[in-house]
């Protein structure tokens, strides 16, 4: 600083006149004695000596190095619900605040249970108001004051309400009810509306604060709000949301005078303020007391503590003069962004303009660094300096995101000074990084793929499964973007390559709600580029995902029937097999028993006929089940044993894939059970399900899990074994919250049995 200060013939005195730092700042610098500036004052530096694009960079290295290094990326413990840092300068609102405490206070009180029955539902606060007036804001401070009255944990859900496809109910439920615990295993079972009777018994249960973030819409968020228990909702929304019946709602506007005033001095500093009273006054104003453009303004007065206020607000009169880009109803609020954004340095600048570009709500670091064609380190440092100027929020983790207004002007100035060229380019880099690393990070899950090959220059580590399924979900709102971009680019061949590699990824996050659109979407370019192996492909996964994800049974069969069509004019055996498979599966749930059977004996002949093992067991494993339905005891059991057979014949051992080697086994098992508990073999029955205690639980299959334990249980008191019998049945009621009521209630009865000496446990197993 010293160098480039003289360089200029300048004293420290000229220095802080031309950069609006003080002097003491600056000597405390230059002596070493202020080794981790703020970004803002070294840009606020650069620009008072003119510095081009590459002196900047050094000086940024400079305070880089005078600085600890990154933490390393770390893997997150915490749900990505969980309620972000609010602000440490909170100020203002006490009669919002007080009139929100009164709720809090009412949902503790009538949460509490009355000899076991729970109360009322806990009340709904409903925040609305203008763009940048502080809802997320407040409702963040809400929870995170209340949260000691909370045990269970504050959570926050972006809905999303302004984008082209905001997020569903149930999209909103499905992310809280893994937030707080519950499988995606189990979620993939249900139906959308079982999946919203899971969330409200679930919800029932919990003492927590949940902040709907964002709502665009009454449809959005009434499936939400909790029937009874103590779980309060907090709903912000730039819309009264008048269609909502029974909410308390809270009105946010301009921040009074005082209010505002204390904002800035809570940024500022309270000695600058005071001693401006009117320049203060004069800022508040043109930032229209509105949160959000204040406190991007005293953001940027913070870094230049020897500009007087009287200098900031004529520096926003200019802006305002120049600048008319952005308005918040009668609200003028693009002169602060203005200000603030003339002051970055180009590299930040052009950052900013470019992160408009990203289409999820919130980013972390590598597609930050991919837009703008530089390291993660230099990116780091530009988020940061973004960060520091009030420019962008700091969302969950190491991630960041825009307030709305701010994606707004950001995104004008990118069409104003960028051009389409290069705003054509930047996107495209963007998308093809975010599809590329979609495809390495969901082939993991591939039995013949696994990790990707090491590469230095990857932005993202994906060194093994579970840093890439916390990718997949961390970043799923952006690659989701990026393959609709690619669908609607023509790019036919990437369409199909991301669905490919994320079949096997997409068993382990079948809850997510999207495979349809993926498989659809891939289906419909495979058909364009006339590949038809491709489109049953994904017409036999479109009729999977069908089912899975919205429990559709006539789309599910007319998909297969489709692929199934399509596969037989081509001549692909291995796709005709699949879709007889998932036929078979479709007919089984209506227990159509004949035609299931019939499917899945001819997906059995041609697999054979492909020589596809992994077929032939997963329709081999379905036969048992089905042939034990429909009565046929000894064909189930001799096709358990053929499977077991296959699994054991050394030819096989390097064909079939040890997580489906594992899967096979414990399946084939517990559909076999039930042919040796209907026909009495009790013994048989107890040596079969032993084995398999506590794999069911792993996968989260919590209910076939408990059909275990009281299988076997029954099965033990008919052997005379009481004790053992008695363990099991313990073992069904510590599972009372995962499992349908029937059965802890038919394991409480079989215990008063075993107690009175009058068991009688059942002879049929459906």
């Amino acid at each position: 600083m010293r160098e480039l200060r003289l360089a200029r013939r300048w004293t420290i005195e000229e220095l802080a006149e031309a950069s609006g730092v003080s002097g003491r700042a600056i000597g405390d610098m230059e002596r070493g004695r202020s080794l981790r500036p703020h970004r803002g004052t070294v840009t606020a530096l650069a620009q008072g000596l003119q510095l081009d694009e590459a002196a900047h960079a050094e000086l940024l290295a400079a305070l880089r190095a005078g600085r600890p290094a990154a933490k390393s990326a770390v893997p997150l413990r915490t749900s990505p619900y969980a309620l972000p840092r609010g602000v440490r300068d909170f100020v203002g609102r006490h009669a919002e605040l007080a009139a929100l405490r009164v709720l809090v206070q009412q949902s503790v009180t009538e949460s509490r249970t009355v000899n076991g029955a729970v109360r009322s539902p806990a009340p709904v606060a409903v925040l609305f108001g203008p763009p940048g007036s502080g809802k997320t804001t407040l409702a963040v401070r809400l929870a995170e004051e209340s949260a000691p009255s909370f045990p269970d944990g504050t959570f926050l859900v972006d809905m999303r309400g302004l984008d082209a496809q905001p997020l569903s109910a149930e999209q909103a439920a499905l992310r809280l009810l893994g937030a707080w615990g519950v499988t995606d295993a189990e979620l993939a079972r249900q139906s959308a509306e079982e999946r919203l009777a899971r969330y409200h018994a679930t919800a029932a249960a919990l003492r927590a604060v949940v902040v709907l973030d964002n709502v665009g819409s009454e449809a959005q968020v009434r499936p939400l709000l909790p029937h009874e228990g103590g779980l309060l909702p907090v709903v912000t929304s730039r819309r009264t949301l008048a269609g909502l019946e029974g909410v308390h709602r809270v009105e946010l506007g301009a921040l009074i005078r005082e209010d505002s005033a204390s904002l800035l001095r809570a940024v500022v500093g309270a000695g600058r303020v005071d001693a401006e009273p009117a320049a203060a006054l004069a800022v508040t104003e043109l930032c229209g007391h509105l949160p959000l453009a204040l406190r991007v303004a005293a953001n940027w007065a913070a870094t230049r503590t020897n500009w007087s206020l009287q200098r900031l607000a004529d520096r926003l009169t200019d802006e305002e003069r120049r600048l008319d880009a952005l308005s918040a109803g009668d609200l003028r609020v693009n002169s602060a962004f203005a200000l603030s954004y003339s002051r970055l340095a180009p590299g930040a600048a052009r950052m900013f303009r470019l992160l408009s570009l990203v289409p999820g709500g919130d980013f972390s670091v590598p597609p930050a660094a991919v837009l703008a064609d530089t390291s993660l380190s230099a990116a780091e440092d530009l988020l940061e300096e973004l960060l520091d100027a009030g420019l962008l929020m700091a969302s969950r983790g190491d991630r960041y995101r825009f307030h709305d207004l701010l994606r707004l002007y950001a995104g004008a100035r990118h069409r104003a000074e960028d051009g389409d060229e290069a705003s054509a380019a930047a996107r495209g880099r963007l998308r093809a990084w975010l599809l590329d690393t979609a495809v390495l990070a969901g082939r993991w899950y591939e039995p013949d793929h696994g990790a990707p090959p090491p590469d230095p220059g990857r932005l993202v580590a994906l060194d093994d499964r579970e840093q890439a399924m916390r990718w997949m979900k961390a970043e799923s709102d952006n690659w989701l973007a990026a393959f609709r971009e690619a669908v609607e680019a023509g790019e036919h061949a990437k369409v199909i390559e991301v669905a490919d590699a994320t079949i096997w990824f997409s068993d382990h996050w079948v809850s997510w709600g999207h495979w349809i659109e993926v498989y659809q979407r891939a289906a419909e370019a495979a058909a364009a580029l006339g590949d038809p192996v491709r489109e049953a492909t994904h017409r036999n996964n479109l009729a999977g995902a069908y089912w899975i994800g919205e429990r559709r049974h006539d789309k599910a069969v007319a998909e297969a029937r489709r692929a199934l069509a399509i596969a037989e004019k081509c001549g692909d055996v291995t796709q005709q097999a699949w879709a007889h498979h998932h036929l078979g599966g479709l007919h089984a749930l209506v227990d159509d028993l004949p035609p299931a059977a019939d499917h899945y004996h001819r997906a059995k002949e041609l697999f054979a006929q492909a020589d596809e093992v992994n077929g032939y067991l997963a329709a081999s494993n379905s036969t048992i089940r089905v042939a034990e339905k429909a009565g046929r005891p000894q064909e189930a059991v001799a096709a358990y044993h053929e499977v077991m057979d296959l699994l054991a014949a050394p030819e096989n051992r390097d064909r079939i894939p040890p997580n489906v080697r594992d899967y096979t086994i414990m399946y084939a098992t517990f559909y076999v059970s039930f042919a040796h508990l209907n026909q009495g073999h009790w013994q048989d029955a107890v040596d079969a399900l032993r084995p398999i205690r506590g794999q069911l639980e792993a996968h989260g299959w919590h209910e076939r899990a408990g059909m275990v334990h009281l299988h076997m249980a029954h099965a033990l008191v008919h052997l005379g074994k009481l004790a053992e019998a008695e363990a099991e049945y313990r073992a069904v009621l510590t599972m009372e919250d995962l499992v349908p009521p029937a059965m802890p209630d038919e394991a409480r009865a079989a215990l008063d049995a075993l107690a009175a000496g009058t068991p009688s446990p059942p002879t049929h197993f459906a």
